[in-house]
This record gives structure tokens, C-alpha cells and sequence, in this order.
């Protein structure tokens, strides 16, 4: 196998979906795939098996899950474009809305029309991922929607709101009560509310039976049905990529770069916008281990270091480094920065075996440019 490369294992993902497949019989609920996370169409037939559809973010996503997944299409976007907006009608079975200026101009448009809340209760603290955040331009905040036309409140079927980022039910139910504070009087009008994303379902951690305790009080208070779209819970544990040792620098301050054929800004982004660092099979954190590395990219960035490492035994040119959890916000984010070729795709079938699914070569970086 050719490096670097993303595998995808199947019978991880199936763990995962086999978890939402169960809160979905026990509550009720709607989980919908994320795809903004995880776009890799080729498992969408397995995730069909225990999912109910998909939650997209604008024209393309919604036009991948038609073709390709062919449950429920939901999707959410901060603004579209009228030449859009009729193909989006045709192809989602909920088109949710951003503002009441967008209500306004295409409510009528579609089959069924939602609106993005804004609770104003932040419960992380990384800003970037806080839609909650001061002048956030995600979502409407309680005030105008007090405020709005009682024609554009008739117009909505649902409301949808998406605060958390890799949390625990603990903060949904904080956002729960934030929503019922705010906009509790008109769920009662309402035929269906959406959760959103960043719930950590099939995380170890995570408390699902609080979970399914929220699904079940919102159903039956409001009478509503109740959508989630996680993103991360679908694919979470299920990638690698795999990676190749391509020069071992000499010690400075008692750690080596090591440059390898991956890169963190154009194969796992949000190793640099969240920050964090990736877990590698074998490597502790740095200082536990005997010989202690710094893993950076082939590219021209300075900052394009992955983290740092610690292993038992000293690395040489030519080791495969594999780095765990990488089918999420990484094939949907990649890039050809510095004309890097983008990380073949393989499955890791039921059996054991790999299966090539896609290989990128320089017609791919080519046909991107002009």
C-alpha cells in the first residue's frame, strides 16, 4: 500500500451505527449522518442499513445524499442562493433557514421549511466552534424572533438548533432547558425539532440514557418529531491514515523532527484549527518513552507539525506511523497544498482485508487549477 492513505474499517463504523440504531428503536428519534464530517459515499449503503437519512450543508452534500443514500435529505445553510433553491426544494425533505429574511423569500418554495435558533447559552469554550458566540451569525436569537411577522411563524414547520462540538449529554440538557426558556411556547406549533450535531453518542463516556431521557420529554411535551445529526458519532474511531517516515533530523533539545509523506494542513486541518494532537499506535506522549520525535509535513509551512511523540524503539526512514481517528474532518477537509498528493482511500472490509476504494493522482491536483 502506497502512502499516505486514509482506511476506513468497517467494522468499527458498523459498532457505531449499530449505538444510533439502538437510540433511534428506544426513542423514536431520527438520526440523520452528517455530512459535512463524513462524505465517503461508498459505506453509504452500509449506514442506510441503520440510519434514517442525511443532514446537509448546502447544493453538493444534498445532492450526494440523493444519489447516493437515498433516505431522508435535510439541509441546513447560513444563506442560499436563489439559483439553488429550487433544486434544493425538489431534493430535501427539510430545508432549514438561517433568518426570517430567507423564510421570506423561499419558505414557500420548499416541502417543508425549519429555522436555525440561536439558545445564547454557550456550553465550550473553543470560539471557533461556538455558535453561540458574541455576533454569532448562526441562527436566530429570541428577541427577533419575538419580534417577527406572525405570516413567517406560520411558514415554519421546525426549528433546529446545533451548539455542541464532541460534548456529552450533560451539554444538550443545559441547552435543552436554554431552548424550552426561550422558545419553549412555540415547539407547541411546531412538527418537528432538530438537535443538530456534536453529540458524542458512541463515545465510551457518553451518557445515553440521559440522552434518550431528553428525546423521549421533548416528544412527548411538544408532540414533535425529533431529529439528530451527529457527525462524529457515525465514523468516530473508524479512520487511519497511514503514513511513511521520509527523514529523521538530528536531535535539538532532546527531541528529532521527523518528516513524514502526511501532512497536518492538508490532510487532518483540524490538527492545526482546533488545535489538537493525534493519537499514533505505539507513541506515548513525548517524554514517556525512550526516543522522543516531532512529527511535521512535507510542506513549506513552519507550522505544519502534527505533535510530539515519545516510542520505545528509534524510528527509521521508511516506518509506517499510523494515526487513529482520522475519517472524521479529514477527507471532507483535505487539500493539495504545496501540490501534495492527496491520501489514497481504503476499506477495511468485514474480513479483514483492504480494499482500494479511491487513489488520487496529479489530474486530480491539476483539474482543481486553471
Amino acid at each position: 500500500m502506497e502512502t499516505p492513505a486514509y482506511i476506513i474499517d468497517e467494522k468499527i463504523l458498523t459498532r457505531n451505527l449499530e449505538i444510533l440504531a439502538e437510540v433511534q428503536k428506544s426513542t423514536g428519534a431520527k438520526i440523520l449522518l452528517a455530512q459535512k464530517c463524513f462524505s465517503a459515499y461508498y459505506f453509504y449503503p452500509l449506514i442506510k442499513k441503520y440510519l434514517s437519512g442525511t443532514a446537509s450543508s448546502g447544493l453538493h452534500e444534498a445532492r450526494l445524499s440523493k444519489e447516493f443514500f437515498g433516505g431522508e435529505n435535510h439541509v441546513y445553510a447560513p444563506a442560499y442562493k436563489d439559483s439553488e433553491i429550487i433544486e434544493l426544494a425538489e431534493i430535501c425533505d427539510h430545508v432549514i433557514f438561517n433568518s426570517f429574511r430567507q423564510v421570506e423569500k423561499f419558505a414557500d418554495k420548499v416541502k417543508s421549511a425549519g429555522l436555525r435558533i440561536n439558545p445564547e447559552h454557550s456550553t465550550q469554550k473553543i470560539s471557533i466552534y461556538d455558535p453561540c458566540s458574541k455576533n454569532s451569525r448562526l441562527g436566530v436569537r429570541i428577541d427577533e424572533f419575538k419580534s417577527a411577522r406572525r405570516d413567517l411563524l406560520e411558514k415554519l414547520d421546525g426549528l433546529h438548533f446545533h451548539t455542541l462540538c464532541e460534548q456529552n449529554s450533560d451539554a444538550l440538557e443545559e441547552t435543552v432547558d436554554a431552548v424550552e426558556k426561550n422558545f419553549g411556547e412555540y415547539l407547541y406549533k411546531m412538527k418537528w425539532l432538530n438537535l443538530g450535531g456534536g453529540h458524542h453518542i458512541t463515545k465510551s463516556n457518553y451518557d445515553i440514557e440521559r440522552l434518550k431521557k431528553i428525546i423521549c420529554r421533548l416528544k412527548n411535551k411538544y408532540d414533535v418529531e425529533i431529529y439528530l445529526e451527529p457527525g462524529e458519532a457515525v465514523a468516530l474511531d473508524a479512520g487511519f491514515l497511514v503514513a511513511s517516515v521520509l527523514e529523521i533530523q538530528n536531535l535539538r533539545d532532546g527531541v528529532q523532527n521527523v518528516i513524514i509523506d502526511a501532512s497536518a494542513a492538508c490532510h487532518m486541518p483540524d490538527v492545526l484549527e482546533m488545535p489538537y494532537t493525534p493519537k499514533i499506535i505505539g507513541a506515548a506522549e513525548i517524554g514517556v518513552k525512550k526516543f522522543n520525535y516531532r512529527f511535521g509535513g512535507a510542506t513549506c509551512l513552519a507550522g505544519d507539525i502534527i505533535g510530539e511523540y515519545s516510542f520505545d524503539n528509534p524510528l527509521n526512514e521508511g516506518d509506517e506511523i499510523i494515526f487513529c481517528d482520522m475519517a472524521i474532518y479529514t477527507m471532507v477537509k483535505n487539500n493539495t497544498f504545496n501540490g501534495v498528493k492527496l491520501p489514497a482511500i481504503y476499506a477495511k472490509t468485514f474480513d479483514g482485508e483492504l480494499k482500494l476504494i479511491k487513489n488520487f493522482s496529479y489530474e486530480n491536483f491539476k483539474g482543481r487549477l486553471s
